[in-house]
């Protein structure tokens, strides 16, 4: 068939998942580490990705299977791509997440710090917004873990002044082991490869580091309400964890917020 594809994008993502189960245990060891002692400690394990590195910041909380401690931090202005066009277009969002000093003023709503920790989603790693939200965290004492691709951080060029890229301003790298540029599927006749793998990595590991945070959380006896769905536990009981999980998420969250 002209035109058919190479090879299998669900072989090509199957091939990335083992990939990255091979080679990336114990750094996955390490950024759940940090995640579950901030929590342990009362803190936040807080979230942040731009573009559709926003999708595994979501995957973390809330929804089933998620508790609380993880808290997703997203900007509409550098994640709504669905308008493409006209306002709150694609151009506009690539643009934005570019702007050096945009970071600062969003941490400038949080009061972050000790035993918080700060988990920073980059597929592409050298954009000026993932950098320095990460460089603030680490100003503020708080660990960093970044989940990116260093194949791509590797060959792009950094677009920040320091000349850095998010991997230089982590304490923990997970890397997403996607290549440069991101897709996986040749097609051929087409010098341009299609269908990117960084959000099958990146969901894949937000979820691993969950899992194994909710683990260490439990042999300590401090794992908060998990959100469970009625059919899996009855409407009765998944409405009382519904509660409960939104009711400690906001006595953590009210202390990360800013307050004079």
């Amino acid at each position: 068939m002209q035109g058919a594809a190479k090879d299998s994008y669900l072989a090509a993502a199957r091939e990335l998942l083992e990939q990255i189960a091979a080679t990336q245990d114990e750094v996955l060891e390490r950024a759940s580490r940090i995640c579950s002692d901030a929590i342990a400690a009362g803190g936040l394990a807080h979230a942040f990705g731009t573009g559709h590195s926003r999708i595994p910041v979501e995957e973390l909380f809330p929804r089933y299977g998620s508790f609380p401690g993880f808290n997703p931090i997203v900007e509409l202005s550098m994640t709504f791509h669905t308008q493409v066009v006209g306002a709150n277009g694609q151009r506009q969002a690539m643009f934005i997440e570019r702007v050096e000093g945009l970071a600062e003023q969003i941490l400038a709503s949080y009061d972050l710090g000790p035993p918080d920790a700060m988990l920073v989603f980059s597929a592409g790693g050298v954009t000026a917004v993932p950098i320095e939200m990460a460089m603030g965290a680490r100003e503020r004492d708080l660990p960093v873990v970044a989940v990116t691709s260093v194949a791509n951080s590797a060959a792009a060029t950094p677009l920040h002044s320091s000349g850095t890229r998010l991997l230089d301003h982590a304490d923990v790298v997970v890397d997403l082991c996607t290549p440069a540029g991101d897709a996986l599927i040749q097609v051929d006749g087409v010098d341009t490869p299609v269908s990117p793998g960084s959000t099958v990595a990146g969901v894949a590991i937000a979820n691993e580091i969950k899992a194994r945070t909710a683990a260490a959380l439990a042999q300590r006896g401090l794992l908060p309400p998990v959100i469970t769905s009625a059919a899996l536990v009855g409407p009765d009981r998944s409405a009382q964890l519904f509660d409960a999980a939104y009711a400690e998420h906001a006595r953590r969250a009210g202390r990360a917020l800013w307050r004079e």
